[in-house]
């Protein structure tokens, strides 16, 4: 790929170990990006981060103490922070009604989708003020919009992560910093492949277009929200759903 449109620019892609997060990532790196891969895992991230060659920081999207240590340890030795894609979630339980949801694992699902999507664009934003440029992407989903069935928990957490972009968006609209939000319908990841299958055919069935989308469609769409062409949007949340969401 010859495009460098991310030439000089540092990325933090949460998650970005595998699925949405290293597929973006390779992308940015491919068109000129410094990217820093940051997820818990450290084996599956290191791995990630040499096959595509970038950098990476272990960090817990949960954790406040996690995400500001690492945020900062990257802004000092990149000088800057550009771009930042907020990758890092968990289904959590599914393929059931809510009276059989145990209330931890509600609290887990909230805790990475929710307030690490708080903690990773707060702490972006911090570090992007000094320089009146960046760009957030928060990962939301379809079902945040729509509600999927058998996934309250999962539902719940998009639908706010879609509600900070909506917020933190208009904060920071007079600024040379946007922030946006994704919401693909079903993508075929190891998340995915992890779901019960009921409700993996369950979503796709939803899909006017009758398949899954791919990674590189994800990538293709994020990296242009996060550019410096997509200067005129902030605040909205795109869809990547195959027909599901027309509005």
């Amino acid at each position: 790929m010859t495009n460098k449109r991310f030439k000089d620019q540092t990325a933090i892609i949460t998650g970005g170990a595998d699925g949405l997060g290293l597929h973006i990532a390779a992308r940015l790196a491919q068109e000129g990006a410094q990217v820093w891969i940051v997820d818990r895992d450290q084996e599956l991230g290191t791995a990630a981060a040499e096959r595509i060659g970038c950098e990476f920081e272990p960090l817990d999207v949960a954790d406040e103490t996690s995400v500001v240590s690492a945020f900062e340890k990257i802004h000092a030795e990149a000088g800057q922070l550009d771009v930042m894609v907020n990758c890092a979630g968990i289904v959590g339980p599914n393929g059931m009604k809510i009276e059989d949801v145990p209330l931890s694992g509600f609290d887990q699902v909230q805790a990475v989708n929710v307030r690490g999507s708080f903690l990773t664009c707060r702490e972006a934003v911090r570090h992007m003020r000094s320089r009146d440029y960046g760009r957030v992407l928060l990962i939301a989903s379809i079902a945040g919009k729509e509600g999927n069935a058998g996934m309250s928990c999962y539902s719940t957490s998009k639908s706010a992560v879609i509600g900070l972009v909506k917020s933190v968006g208009k904060e920071y609209a007079e600024t040379g910093i946007t922030v946006n939000g994704l919401a693909p319908a079903v993508i075929r990841t190891a998340m995915v492949d992890n779901m019960e299958p009921a409700q993996v055919a369950y979503m796709t069935d939803k899909i006017p277009m009758k398949r899954c989308g791919t990674l590189d469609e994800v990538a293709a769409m994020a990296c242009w929200i996060v550019s410096p062409e997509a200067s005129f949007n902030t605040g909205f949340t795109f869809d990547l759903s195959g027909g599901r969401a027309v509005y």
